[in-house]
């Protein structure tokens, strides 16, 4: 039995469970160990012996062929409790362990070297055993000790290995969870402050690589921890808790909003201390927290959230905000479970938006808009989740899927006697898609459509990413007859030596020029006039987004836009409701202007 303290043993155990050594696989660094101490005693049985609450197991084993044993009996616990050495003889003859596991397994005779860490805590033994009664000599035992404490030099390693980074020299973010697990211990409940910086975006990170190679990165890793370090008083640690992020806590007792401000006023020498803070940005989000109450990975999850909202506000220091970082995790799981969209049957669907031909009237084409019925949240707005999707490699999916099911039901509504041009959205990795041409052709064959049925829209910024490559992918597009768009036309930052060699057929001219309009005149008239000039001097058919008021449909017609599309003429409808509309008076009928 134990004679050990209650206290003492909880103490033990844990700092057994934190080395997370229980349980896991055999390793030829402790089994080399455990194989000379058994050639060195001339005995059949060794192992490295971990003491558990209620087993002794094996971390490493020579000659054993059961993985664990009972505790209670076990001389390898008396070696952890008492952290001495220990031998016996003959188990047979002595009182405690005549009736052990072990004894009646045909053990005689054990010989065990505790395991104890730096803090004094014995995790175990390293032990030898035989079936013959037998001593041990001074110098096996002696070596018997150098053993464990090479065991123990080893256990410590790899609990070191993961914990300290190689190229700051900070402790991890796993020496992060566990400090501040021990720190909750002692103060829980007490206000602290966790601040995390981060001196690049991945992006940055990549650039510098790239251009420089990863020592350059590791340089700039070590510049920004020397900083850091410098700018920490007293006896505070710094932690390395990402790939160029840190983390600290405040001083005690600190302000979370006066020390958001004095951040702000300090963030200036960090940037300064940087080789290369032309081509970083620094951004540091401050949470304030209770210890105890929130987990450490959840804290530093919300605090790099605060950071990232840092990147848009002046002095790139934000403090932790509730509502913000609710938002965060809701991009997060949209981001999560789209791809589970994709697959599913009934969450994904098209709608589809009416455009008019403002000399006729007449509704001649559509836009087909993607829609996405979440089953937990309930419809998503396509603001919201498709600038996400585009981040990640869903975006290729994402478009495939819209476009086979675009081209689907146009071939339903061409055989049933409805023709006109569908509109579908590609985004900008699509540009970068070696089969995008093919492909487009093949679902066209596939649905029996012909190409100028089909038009694809892109925005000047897609194009204007790798312009050359684009170029060259849209011009292979319209050689092939399908019809292309320059969407959200006004937005983009595209270059009027690249805009000529489009081979656009149509500029759809962005609603924000549209909304407000309200009369021939303003700055909104202006540019919106200038820019249908323009577009029609390179050839280019005009269409007008986000008409929503009769006065802005009279203006854009005037200003001689050709199309125009907008909730005043239709909001995006159903598959059978278009269809519908289309069939009736609404779609055949003339519009005022």
């Amino acid at each position: 039995m134990s004679s050990l303290s209650p206290n003492y043993e909880e103490a033990r155990l844990d700092a057994l469970l934190q080395l997370k050594l229980l349980d896991t696989p055999a390793s030829e660094s402790f089994d080399r160990i455990t194989r000379m101490a058994s050639l060195i005693f001339g005995l059949p049985v060794a192992a490295v012996s971990l003491t558990d609450r209620d087993r002794q197991w094996f971390k490493s084993r020579v000659g054993v062929d059961h993985s664990s044993i009972p505790r209670d009996g076990a001389p390898c616990a008396r070696v952890a409790e008492a952290g001495q050495p220990l031998v016996i003889e003959d188990l047979l003859d002595h009182p405690h362990y005549a009736g052990s596991v072990l004894a009646h397994a045909g053990t005689r005779f054990y010989a065990g070297a505790p395991l104890i860490t730096s803090e004094g805590y014995g995790l175990g033994a390293l032990c030898v055993l035989g079936t013959e009664p037998r001593r041990a000599a001074p110098a096996e035992l002696s070596a018997l000790v150098d053993l464990a404490a090479m065991v123990m030099a080893q256990i410590e390693l790899q609990h070191a290995f993961g914990r300290i980074d190689p190229v700051s020299g900070l402790p991890m973010r796993s020496q992060f969870r566990d400090d501040l697990l021990d720190l909750a211990r002692e103060r829980h409940g007490e206000r602290q402050i966790v601040v995390f910086v981060d001196i690049a975006r991945d992006e940055q990170i990549s650039r510098i690589s790239r251009a420089l190679g990863g020592a350059r990165v590791d340089d700039l890793i070590r510049e920004a921890a020397r900083s850091l370090r410098a700018a920490l008083d007293g006896d505070r640690r710094l932690y390395h808790v990402g790939a160029a992020q840190f983390a600290f806590l405040a001083p005690a007792g600190a302000d979370p909003h006066d020390y958001t401000a004095d951040l702000r006023s300090g963030s200036a020498a960090i940037r300064a201390s940087s080789s290369v803070r032309f081509v970083t940005s620094l951004a540091i989000g401050v949470r304030p927290f209770a210890l105890g109450e929130v987990s450490p990975d959840d804290l530093l999850r919300g605090a790099a959230a605060a950071a990232q909202d840092a990147r848009g506000v002046s002095g790139s220091v934000s403090l932790y905000s509730s509502s913000s970082d609710r938002a965060h995790q809701r991009q997060y799981v949209l981001m999560q479970d789209f791809a589970a969209a994709l697959a599913a049957r009934d969450q994904l669907r098209l709608v589809y938006q009416p455009r008019i031909d403002l000399a006729t009237g007449r509704c001649i084409g559509a836009e087909a808009l993607l829609r996405w019925r979440y089953p937990r949240l309930g419809d998503v707005s396509p603001a919201e989740f498709i600038p996400i999707i585009e981040q990640t490699s869903l975006a290729l999916s994402t478009t495939r899927w819209v476009l086979d099911a675009a081209m689907a039901q146009l071939a339903r509504w061409d055989r049933g006697g409805l023709t006109f041009r569908l509109s579908v959205n590609l985004s900008a990795v699509n540009l970068s898609e070696p089969d995008l041409v093919a492909r487009v052709q093949a679902g066209l064959l596939r649905a029996g459509l012909l190409p100028e049925q089909l038009e694809l829209e892109l925005t000047e910024s897609a194009i204007m990413e790798h312009p050359e490559q684009a170029i060259g992918v849209l011009r292979e597009l319209a050689a092939a007859g399908i019809c292309l768009a320059i969407d959200d036309f006004g937005t983009g930052q595209s270059s009027l030596a690249y805009l000529q060699q489009i081979p656009a057929q149509v500029v759809k001219i962005d609603q924000a020029f549209v909304r407000s309009l309200t009369d021939a005149g303003g700055a909104d008239y202006v540019l919106l006039e200038t820019m249908v000039a323009m577009a029609h001097k390179l050839g280019h058919r005009v269409v007008a987004e986000g008409v929503e008021t009769s006065s802005a449909a009279e203006i854009v017609a005037a200003l001689g836009c050709e199309e125009a599309q907008g909730y005043w003429f239709a909001r995006p409808m159903e598959e059978d409701v278009f269809a519908s509309w289309m069939r009736s008076a609404d779609g055949r009928r003339r519009y005022a202007g």
